[in-house]
């Protein structure tokens, strides 16, 4: 390719709306363009990559056994309704009439219609186990796009789903595509962590996600944090809204410092940090409330008070699939008391205003809570508290899991300190078991010739994603520094002077012998200055540039490494044998 010719406009500015480096990055060397709020063009330089991606991804997938299909973007209703999803799965799921009134929507993801294509066409034990697979685009109505392609509406991923006749085929078709998503970003030039997560709207019980893990700055995209263990023997990773840990002990009874069950004025003391100092305790004894308002109901949250709240724990151990925090208003509205002072005396008590869902207000406590005794809770009264709280003293909560683990606590596997970094997912792996085959009667003969439903497993890779965290983990202060497999073209040939006929066909003879040699390269053929080139080459982020320059009076070349910024001089023959060698070693 020529580069007078290569659809690219490359831009002096990042542009103004971009956050992270890969969205400046990519706008910026010209391989994408917004269309509109979280969609995007693919211009030509980034559909090289984003093939790139897929094929190495199609090749491993085809490798493990999967078979390759397409389904329809576009889904019927009545399939969400089957499997009761159309009501719950939330706004994100973009709903729309056609020409007859039938209800039908973007596919945001595929559960629904691979499992209706199960049904149809999987009978007997046999035909089992599967693995059906599709690339394709879906469309997610997120309420805050951004990031790019990080987290944009309209995206392009990978989806399998598995068919098994039991938990222990599942496991195994599971275990298949975790060592091959190992492979995949591996090739990728992506090094990932497999962490547990929270399966979200997909379900099911034991799910993974594949995070690119970065550095925590102002520049990264890191969406989530994912705390780790250090202990080479133990590999424990979790994502936040998963992750546990074994706290040290503290204290946790109040009872040398409340003797009796009061309510005490405690002004102006809306922060816990305010309320410990104010009465002379430790957090520790002081059961902190929050209000939630999940699927349009009113959830009280309660934790001790030196630890924090996860919010998609809270929802999860509510059941519920959005939630929210109470904004002051409306605290005032339920309780009658402003921030810093609710609590969950006589919650059963309170009424509920008309515009929320539910008569009573459900109420979970986190398992830090579980053996606090004499404590200290608000008032629902402005300015008030209670001390000397017990446990028999209120209305029993629901406890679970839903703190927010801390950097240093302890591993709960191997008893070491935990870390935390931000993480970005380019895959996640599900166990979905019998979750949509049970709601959509999906079933089979067994062995027996009895009818049992499909145990399922979901396998998502986001092929967008994965080349935009390839720019967060590949970069400079100069651009793009592709991983070699996945660049849009591998060599840039520059002659510095196109005027020089010297430079000039020697330049050529070298892109015609890589062209020869089936290497995707660019000849840089403007006449424009040096200074415009390099600059071009290193944002666009080619991996080899081979330099045609006055050196060549003497018979050599510069080729430069991106990766490394590395300069050598090699005659001709030598660059071109070089870029064959590497290219030799790092495509498999």
């Amino acid at each position: 390719m020529k580069m007078s010719k290569l659809f690219v406009q490359t831009l002096r500015d990042y542009p103004s709306d971009a956050e992270v480096i890969s969205h400046k990055l990519l706008v910026r060397a010209g391989y994408i363009r917004k269309l509109s709020n979280g969609i995007y063009n693919y211009l030509p330089l980034m559909w090289r990559v984003l093939k790139k991606v897929e094929n190495i991804v199609r090749e491993e997938m085809d490798a493990s056994g999967a078979q390759e299909l397409l389904m329809p973007f576009v889904q019927p209703e009545e399939l969400w309704k089957e499997s009761g999803r159309w009501d719950v799965y939330g706004k994100e799921l973009m709903r729309l009439k056609d020409r007859h009134d039938r209800g039908m929507c973007l596919g945001p993801t595929h559960e629904e219609v691979i499992t209706f294509i199960a049904r149809e066409g999987i009978k007997s034990y046999k035909q089992l186990p599967v693995n059906l697979y599709q690339i394709q685009s879906k469309f997610r109505d997120e309420v805050r796009p951004r990031y790019g392609l990080l987290r944009g509406r309209e995206f392009i991923m990978k989806d399998a789903y598995s068919f098994d006749v039991n938990q222990e085929g599942l496991e195994k078709s599971y275990k298949i595509m975790a060592d091959a998503y190992t492979r995949i970003f591996d090739r990728c030039g992506l090094e990932t962590k497999a962490v547990q997560s929270d399966s979200g709207a997909i379900g099911g019980a034991v799910s993974h996600e594949y995070m690119v893990l970065i550095d925590d700055n102002e520049n990264n995209a890191g969406e989530n944090d994912v705390f780790f263990c250090k202990n080479k023997s133990c590999g424990y990773a979790a994502n936040a809204n998963h992750a546990i840990s074994v706290l040290e002990p503290v204290e946790t009874d109040g009872s040398k410092y409340f003797n009796e069950f009061q309510k005490v004025d405690t002004p102006s003391t809306t922060t816990i940090d305010e309320l410990a100092a104010f009465l002379n305790i430790p957090q520790t004894i002081i059961l902190k409330s929050m209000i939630y308002i999940a699927d349009n109901k009113v959830v009280m949250a309660l934790i001790r008070a030196d630890k924090t709240f996860e919010e998609t724990k809270v929802m999860n151990a509510v059941k519920a699939h959005d939630i929210r925090s109470a904004a002051p208003a409306e605290l005032e509205a339920i309780f009658g008391a402003s921030k810093g002072f609710v609590g969950p005396k006589d919650i059963e008590k309170v009424k509920i205003p008309e515009e929320y869902d539910g008569e009573t207000i459900q109420i979970v406590a986190d398992l830090t809570a579980k053996e606090m005794k004499n404590f200290v809770i608000g008032a629902n009264e402005t300015d008030k508290h209670f001390t000397g709280v017990n446990w028999s003293d209120l209305k029993e909560p629901v406890f679970a899991d839903i703190r927010l683990v801390e950097k240093g606590e302890k591993c709960p596997e191997c008893g070491e300190p935990l870390y935390v970094t931000k993480g970005i997912e380019v895959g996640n792996i599900f166990q979905l078991g019998t979750k949509y085959s049970k709601a959509m009667n999906a079933v089979f003969l067994d062995e027996n010739g009895k009818t049992q439903p499909f145990i399922m497993g979901c396998y998502g890779i986001g092929i967008s994603r994965t080349a935009a965290a390839a720019v967060e983990r590949h970069h400079d202060e100069h651009g793009i520094k592709w991983p070699v497999s996945i660049a849009p073209y591998h060599v840039d040939v520059v002659p510095v002077n196109v005027q020089n006929e010297l430079q000039s066909k020697v330049a050529n003879e070298i892109y015609e012998k890589l062209l020869q040699n089936k290497v995707e390269v660019v000849i840089d053929d403007r006449d424009e200055r040096a200074g415009v080139k390099f600059k071009d080459a290193d944002l666009i982020g080619f991996p080899f540039r081979i330099t045609v320059g006055k050196t060549i009076d003497e018979g050599l070349v510069e080729f430069k490494t991106r990766e490394t910024g590395e300069v050598i001089t090699l005659s001709p023959d030598e660059a071109v044998e070089k870029v064959l060698s590497i290219l030799a070693n790092n495509i498999a």
